[in-house]
């Protein structure tokens, strides 16, 4: 079954621009990974140093003994507590129904 985590961040002031590089890494890199579902990056429009992240992947198992090693994931980690006001704020949720835009017909 899958698992979507969702992680809230608050940025340190004037830490936005490495940790959206950091991250951006990261995302960039686990598209590729055959366990990986999505990942959505959200922006709080009241203030631009909260965003969340919405994570979908195929099996939480996994994602704990394999993903969280990844060797791309390092320098991420290694720069969290430099990068943030606190800890981050991580949620594990299991779906229970999924919709998309229907697909409009000519």
């Amino acid at each position: 079954m899958s698992v979507t985590y969702v992680i809230r961040f608050h940025i340190r002031p004037g830490q936005r621009d490495r940790f959206m590089t950091l991250l951006n890494g990261v995302l960039d890199a686990m598209r590729h990974e055959s366990m990986f579902h999505q990942a959505v990056l959200h922006a709080d429009p009241q203030n631009e140093n909260h965003v969340m992240l919405y994570e979908t992947w195929e099996d939480h198992q996994d994602v704990l003994d394999v993903q969280l090693q990844r060797p791309y994931r390092e320098a991420w980690h290694a720069a969290l507590a430099d990068l943030l006001a606190g800890p981050r704020d991580i949620s594990i949720w299991h779906p229970i129904r999924s919709d998309r835009a229907a697909q409009s017909r000519s």
